[in-house]
C-alpha cells in the first residue's frame, strides 16, 4: 500500500514540474476570476433575510482583496505586463461587484418630509430604519436555515493568456446583467429557523426552505434528512467548533450548487455532493468529505479530506493537508466513472517543482475504516459526538 501512495504521489507531481511560476500562477488566477464571476452573478438571487446577500457581497469583496494581495505577492516572478493585465482583471472585477451591488440596495422609500420641503417624497428619510431593515437586524441574531435560488453552469470557457482573461472578464461582466433579468422573484425565498440548540443530536425539517445555512453551533450532531432534497440550491457551515454535520442525505438525490465553509474547528463535515465548488476557509483539526467538481481551501491547517472531485484540488496558505478518496459509503454509482483527480493538488503558495510540503496523502492505516462510516457516523442513542470525531482521528482538546 506504502509503494501505491508512492506512485500516486509521483504522478501527481509530474504535471506541476512541467509549468513555470508564472503559468501556474495564470491558472490559479484564471480559476479565480471564473469564480468570482459566479458568485457575482448569484447575488441577486440571495435573500436578504439574515442578512445572507451581504455576506455574499462581502464573501466577493474578501476574494477580489485576496486575489490583488496575490498578484503583488507573485509580483517577483510574473513579467510586468502581465502584472498590468492581472490588475485591469481585478478593476473589472471591483467595478462589476459595485455595480451589482448598487443594482440590488434598497429602493428608496415613500416618506413624509417637513413643512420645509415637499409635501410627499420619495427620499429615505437618513435618520430612519425600515421594517425590513429591522428584520434583516434581527434575522442577524439568530441560527437559521435560510433559503435562496442559484444556478450554477458547470460550462465555463477559460482564455489561454492573461491578455484574453482581462477580454473574457469584461465580456462576462457583461452577461451579469442578463442573468440578474433572469432571477425569479425572490419573495417567494422562505427560510426556517434551526431550534434553539437543546440536544445534542439534531435532525431538522424545513420543507419551505430552499438552501441551507448552518452557523454558530458548538458539541452538536445535525443531519439534514433526504426530505430537504429540495434546499440544495447552496449551503453554508460556519463557526462551527467541536461538531457533527452530516448533509449528504439531501444532496445525493439534488447536489448542492455551491457549498461553504469555513471558520470551523475540531469537527466532521460531511458535505455530500456539489455540482460547482466547495470553498473551505479558516477550518483547522477537522476532517472533511465532499464530492465536488471544483475544490478550493484556503489558510486551513491540519485537516483530513476525503474527496471526489473532476479537476485538480486547489489549496493556498494551507498547512497539514491530508487527501484520501471519498469512502464508498458516500459514493453514488454514478461517481464510478468519475476520474477522481484528489491526488493532483495545487498549491499555489509552493512554486518549486518538489512535492509541497504543506499537503500529502493520508496514509492507508490512518484512513477511517468503511464500517465506520456506515454504522458510527450516523450516530445513535448510545454515541456521543466525541465518540464519532474520536472514531473519524478527529483531535480533541
Amino acid at each position: 500500500m506504502a509503494t501505491a501512495a508512492a506512485a500516486v504521489s509521483d504522478e501527481q507531481a509530474a504535471p506541476a514540474a512541467q509549468l513555470s511560476p508564472s503559468e501556474k500562477f495564470f491558472r490559479y488566477f484564471q480559476h479565480e476570476v471564473t469564480d468570482l464571476q459566479e458568485q457575482m452573478a448569484r447575488i441577486g438571487q440571495h435573500s436578504t433575510t439574515g442578512g445572507e446577500r451581504a455576506d455574499a457581497i462581502e464573501h466577493c469583496l474578501s476574494g477580489i482583496a485576496r486575489l490583488s494581495n496575490e498578484v503583488q505577492d507573485a509580483s517577483s516572478y510574473i513579467p510586468a505586463y502581465d502584472q498590468r493585465t492581472y490588475g485591469e482583471a481585478i478593476k473589472a472585477l471591483n467595478s462589476k461587484l459595485q455595480e451589482v451591488r448598487a443594482s440590488h440596495a434598497p429602493k428608496p422609500k415613500f416618506s413624509f418630509k417637513s413643512k420645509s420641503g415637499p409635501l410627499f417624497s420619495a427620499g429615505k428619510n437618513e435618520s430612519a430604519i425600515s421594517l425590513n431593515d429591522a428584520a434583516e437586524l434581527a434575522d442577524q441574531k439568530r441560527r437559521q436555515i435560510s433559503g435562496y435560488v442559484s444556478d450554477v453552469s458547470n460550462a465555463s470557457s477559460l482564455p489561454n493568456t492573461p491578455a484574453e482573461l482581462a477580454a473574457q472578464t469584461g465580456e462576462q461582466a457583461e452577461s451579469l446583467t442578463e442573468a440578474r433579468n433572469a432571477v425569479e422573484d425572490m419573495d417567494r425565498s422562505k427560510s426556517v429557523n434551526l431550534p434553539v440548540n437543546t440536544t445534542r443530536f439534531r435532525q431538522p425539517s424545513f420543507s419551505d426552505s430552499n438552501a441551507v445555512s448552518i452557523n454558530n453551533y458548538e458539541n452538536i450532531h445535525i443531519v439534514l434528512p433526504t426530505s430537504a432534497s429540495h434546499a440544495t440550491s447552496s449551503g453554508t457551515v460556519s463557526n462551527l467548533e467541536r461538531c457533527i454535520v452530516d448533509l449528504s442525505q439531501p444532496a445525493a438525490d439534488k447536489p448542492f450548487a455551491q457549498l461553504i465553509l469555513k471558520n470551523i474547528t475540531s469537527s466532521l463535515i460531511i458535505g455530500g455532493h456539489v455540482g460547482g465548488a466547495a470553498h473551505i476557509t479558516n477550518v483547522k483539526g477537522s476532517v472533511i468529505l465532499v464530492a465536488s467538481r471544483q475544490f478550493r481551501m484556503h489558510d486551513s491547517s491540519n485537516c483530513d479530506v476525503y474527496l471526489l472531485t473532476s479537476s485538480r484540488p486547489i489549496i493556498e496558505n494551507c498547512s497539514g493537508i491530508r487527501f484520501t478518496p471519498l469512502p464508498r459509503t458516500y459514493m453514488l454509482e454514478s461517481d464510478k466513472d468519475i476520474d477522481n483527480q484528489w491526488y493532483k493538488v495545487d498549491d499555489f503558495k509552493w512554486l518549486r517543482t518538489e512535492q509541497s510540503p504543506n499537503w500529502s496523502t493520508l496514509e492507508p492505516a490512518k484512513m477511517v475504516d468503511e464500517k465506520v462510516w456506515r454504522d458510527l457516523v450516523p450516530g445513535g442513542p448510545s454515541t456521543s459526538v466525541d465518540d464519532i470525531l474520536k472514531a473519524v482521528n478527529v483531535a480533541l482538546t
